[in-house]
């Protein structure tokens, strides 16, 4: 079981709230972020790793020597959102069940693969490499921390990124980032929604001077994954009076792709590939002083072409007189699913998929594959680098969900998968 230690490891790093905010100086991504880091790598030293830090935007521990096996985590979290029944940034360990913003995504992986290098190397067990765990600070915003890594620092022979689901990943889907805005409309008319664009907004606010006051609750969830979450953007749109809509020629976009909002017809992509299907999750929309935007999430399919989604969206927004841009891009991407160490990694995950709760023995056959997700991870961004883990394909999705959570056991699992995938691809590499 946990160690008093790893408990208390786990419990400070909840606690510091790693939302991406303003650049100080040494802290490009905000104080709370690089907190997590300088915390994470006292730790390590204390442990007798190396550590080092890249222009302040990500570090690194290390052990041992020749060829370099990577581990990459990120340390900063999205906001909490709301429907929370603890305090998100308060671990909360209950029945078994450990609960806190992070625990899963990313906190919590990244904390796993530090105690297996820790347990390994008490133990004496680590194998004949050099191991070294990557810790990025701005994964839900840009991964420009890693990729300052990339740029500047060692690849490593082979990487994993335990930042996803099981079994191992061998594909995932493009991630856009484009935002719709205008400065036409009423100047009395205030909208307000969401605080991250890859997270379905939970909470949504339209009001005028003229008697409006709308607030609509959604569910968050994970853009990926925004069937899993209600949209509060929706939720508020779909009762605003017909006359209020007018004022505002974003609402009237919007509203004209409701009752049922259909990201295939909103993004002009029917097509679906080895990666899965379109998904679109409007985010956060800001409307005030006679300026109006949307920034959307969209995760499109590997194989098609992002042009085309781009013109499509861009086409219909001009017909109400709004310009699009695009905010953020990363490039889907495609292992060979042939490659040995993906057969190493699924391996080590049907020796153990029967220890995670909610096992049946027909998910043997199930979940004996590599997939395809419509999450984006740090293997874009590192060459070498294979997502692997930790969510079990058969449990509820947490990812950016309020009561974010992962019990003692799937914890302790997750550090003997990854102390077990170590020992495996450092005789490989």
């Amino acid at each position: 079981m946990l160690s008093d230690y790893e408990k208390e490891f786990l419990k400070k790093l909840i606690s510091i709230k790693s939302v991406g905010g303003t650049a100080e100086p040494g802290a490009p991504y905000g104080k709370e972020p690089r907190e997590a880091l300088d915390y994470f790598l006292d730790e390590a030293r204390k442990s007798g790793f190396t550590t080092g830090v890249i222009n302040d935007k990500a570090g690194w521990i290390e052990t041992g020597s020749g060829k370099l096996l990577g581990i990459v985590c990120h340390l900063d979290v999205v906001p909490e959102g709301i429907g929370w029944n603890t305090d998100p940034f308060s671990l909360s360990i209950e029945d078994g069940i450990m609960r806190g913003r992070g625990i899963v995504d990313d906190k919590g992986p990244a904390a796993a693969s530090f105690f297996a290098l820790r347990r390994l190397k008490d133990e004496g067990l680590l194998p004949d490499c050099r191991i070294r765990l990557i810790l990025g600070c701005d994964e839900e915003r840009s991964c420009s921390c890693v990729e300052e890594y990339a740029a500047n620092c060692e690849i490593p022979d082979f990487a994993i990124t335990p930042d996803a689901e099981f079994p191992a990943i061998f594909a995932e889907k493009g991630i856009l980032h484009i935002k719709i805005e205008g400065s036409d409309c009423d100047r009395a008319l205030y909208a307000k929604a969401g605080s991250a664009a890859n997270m379905v907004p939970a909470k949504a606010v339209i009001k005028n001077d003229k008697g409006l006051n709308i607030e609509a609750d959604g569910i968050p969830a994970h853009a990926s994954r925004p069937e899993l979450g209600r949209n509060a953007i929706f939720e508020a749109v779909r009762i605003v009076p017909p006359a209020d809509i007018e004022r505002s020629l974003l609402l009237k976009f919007l509203a004209d792709q409701l009752p049922d909002f259909d990201p295939k017809l909103f993004t002009g992509c029917y097509e679906k590939d080895l990666s899965g299907e379109i998904t679109c999750n409007p985010a956060i929309l800001d409307i005030e002083n006679g300026n109006e935007s949307l920034i959307a999430d969209i995760r499109y399919p590997a194989t098609y072409p992002v042009t085309k989604i781009i013109d499509h969206i861009s086409s219909n927004a001009s017909k109400y007189g709004l310009k699009l841009s695009v905010t953020n891009h990363m490039e889907p991407i495609i292992k060979d699913r042939s490659d040995p160490r993906l057969a190493v990694l699924t391996e080590v995950w049907m020796e153990n998929m029967h220890l995670y709760d909610g096992f049946r023995e027909e998910y043997r056959k199930e979940y004996s594959e590599p997939i395809a997700i419509g999450g984006g991870t740090y293997a874009r961004h590192i060459p070498n680098t294979i997502a692997f883990g930790l969510q079990t394909p058969w449990s509820e999705d947490q990812c950016h969900q309020a009561n974010e959570s992962r019990s003692i056991n799937d914890l302790e699992t997750d550090i003997k998968v990854l102390s077990e995938a170590i020992m495996k691809l450092g005789q490989s590499i």
